[in-house]
């Protein structure tokens, strides 16, 4: 699993391809052809002496319109080297495998993805002789999925826009959204999203937001990042924070759609323990007006 939100925010298209197809076409408007079918293909670009060059992600893409190969690449900050690697990437897999390289750049920072998506040219000033373009996923483009509904219809951009703006103002917002979401697509997948977030939550009160509310769906558990969490814990201590993060995640729900909740609602929340009970809460949460239409049967 990835320990890193550089390796996550890669790995997020290892995971479903699909997704990057999407994010060309819908959010950068590329009019890039649908595929066919996918392939994982070697990273190493490395010949047979000189230094060693890497792409974190590299797909290929097989449509009407031939064959492509995705180069992905996560980028945390500023780097001046990649102004040469990426030129190099390109032309080199274009030789070794005569497809149409196209060089995607992710990143969590607005600064980083202004400067990476600046031409480079190669050759003489005004004239270059080589020109690359790369394409750009970051805050300034990624949407903002904060609606439940839309999050249910594309699990997996609804996963890169929380790895993308999950320092933002409205990260409680996007991963309530998403955590409900994800009851929504098989429990492996969901598991394998929930520590690409995880990975990529820089803000640790949204980190442990977001543990709150995994720990609550059961998800958390399922994977080695519990480990890091819950260290010895004995299996009554485990349902205990299941059903505190059931808890939490019911009342900040509240607190996001500005719903006042009594004191003996707040109490019946808190010192539940029944699983079921809570997880049916949680989804009222959603829709309620009033915070004691929680308990009501048919809300």
């Amino acid at each position: 699993m990835p320990s890193s939100s550089h390796e996550a925010l890669h790995r997020i298209f290892q995971k479903d391809p699909a997704l990057l197809t999407r994010a060309l076409q819908s959010v950068l408007r590329i009019p890039f052809p649908e595929p066919r079918e996918f392939a994982a293909m070697n990273v190493d670009l490395t010949e047979i002496e000189p230094v060693e060059r890497r792409v974190d992600t590299l797909l290929r893409a097989e449509t009407d319109e031939g064959d492509y190969l995705l180069v992905v690449e996560s980028q945390g900050d500023i780097d001046k080297r990649k102004r040469g690697s990426w030129p190099y990437y390109l032309s080199y897999l274009h030789e070794k495998y005569r497809c149409e390289p196209v060089l995607i750049v992710i990143t969590q920072n607005s600064a980083t993805a202004r400067w990476a998506a600046e031409p480079i040219h190669l050759g003489v000033r005004g004239c270059p002789s080589l020109t690359v373009r790369p394409f750009v996923l970051g805050p300034d483009n990624v949407p903002v999925i904060v609606d439940e509904r839309e999050a249910e219809r594309d699990v997996p951009l609804a996963v890169l826009s929380a790895m993308t703006h999950g320092r933002g103002p409205q990260a409680a917002a996007i991963l309530e959204n998403l955590a409900t979401a994800l009851r929504t697509i098989d429990p492996d997948s969901a598991a394998v999203f929930v520590q690409f977030v995880d990975s990529c939550l820089a803000d640790r009160q949204a980190q442990q937001m977001w543990r709150d509310l995994m720990t609550a769906i059961q998800y958390f558990w399922r994977h080695p990042l519990a480990e890091q969490v819950r260290g010895e814990g004995r299996e009554e201590g485990r349902e205990e924070g299941r059903a505190e993060g059931w808890a939490a995640a019911i009342l900040r729900t509240f607190q996001r759609r500005q719903i006042d909740v009594p004191a003996d609602v707040r109490d019946r929340i808190l010192a539940s323990t029944d699983l079921d009970e809570l997880g049916t809460w949680f989804d009222r949460s959603h829709e309620v007006v009033d915070a004691r239409e929680l308990f009501t049967e048919g809300s």
